[in-house]
């Protein structure tokens, strides 16, 4: 019997996924496990668009492989601009960050209330590139916007959790994105790559294959 239990061992459980790639070792430890689990995508920091669409159906097809239902948020990017005004400069996990968690947070937190879901988590926090108190700490003050909420601060990263993340995604070919996600990332990340002699980033090009050759970047 797994040992794998959510707060209150509630049997239901929304996950925030953040892409396949991340979310997909939450999945699949939670579906062995026999949780009733739901995929909230909402994710308007991804920048562009075709990112942003190769990133949710990725999620799509994992999702549809296992039979879990798998819900649409908006892609409320001209709301997301608006909010990381003035932060176009923040580092990586500053400020602008912790406003992309808590939106982000806020809203599935919003669908879990309304939906019945007492308990909700994200795979943002699986990846070593983010830091987990931060992310917990989004996620704990978005579920205290409701009472009967409660946000799942599990480490997704032990138990081989992490090492799993690359396995299945080179198992499940999916696509690698480069980069976190928002604008000013891939910004960065570019500005990073050419000071290497490296070329910028090619959008839609590169997936996950049985030998992986360089280290995940997200």
């Amino acid at each position: 019997m797994s040992l794998l239990t959510p707060p209150y061992n509630e049997k239901k459980v929304l996950l925030h996924s953040c892409c396949a790639p991340c979310s997909g070792p939450l999945i699949e430890k939670m579906h062995d496990a026999g949780i009733k689990l739901t995929i909230f995508f909402y994710n308007p920091n991804i920048h562009p668009k075709k990112e942003y669409e190769l990133r949710k159906q990725e999620n799509i097809r994992y999702a549809e492989k296992l039979g879990i239902p798998f819900v649409d948020a908006d892609y409320d990017v001209i709301e997301w601009f608006h909010r990381a005004k003035g932060m176009e400069h923040e580092p990586e996990r500053g400020i602008r960050c912790t406003m992309c968690f808590d939106m982000r947070f806020i809203r599935t937190a919003l669908y879990a209330h309304e939906h019945g879901f007492k308990v909700f988590t994200s795979s943002l926090g699986i990846s070593r590139w983010k830091n987990m108190d931060q992310i917990n700490d989004c996620g704990t003050r978005a579920a205290e916007h409701y009472p009967d909420v409660t946000y799942w601060t599990f480490n997704w990263r032990k138990e081989g959790g992490a090492a799993r993340m690359y396995e299945l995604a080179k198992e499940e070919t999916f696509y690698q994105q480069q980069y976190c996600g928002c604008i000013y990332s891939l910004r960065d990340s570019n500005i990073w790559r050419e000071a290497q002699g490296r070329e910028k980033i090619a959008i839609g090009e590169t997936f996950y294959e049985k030998k992986l050759e360089e280290a995940y970047q997200i």
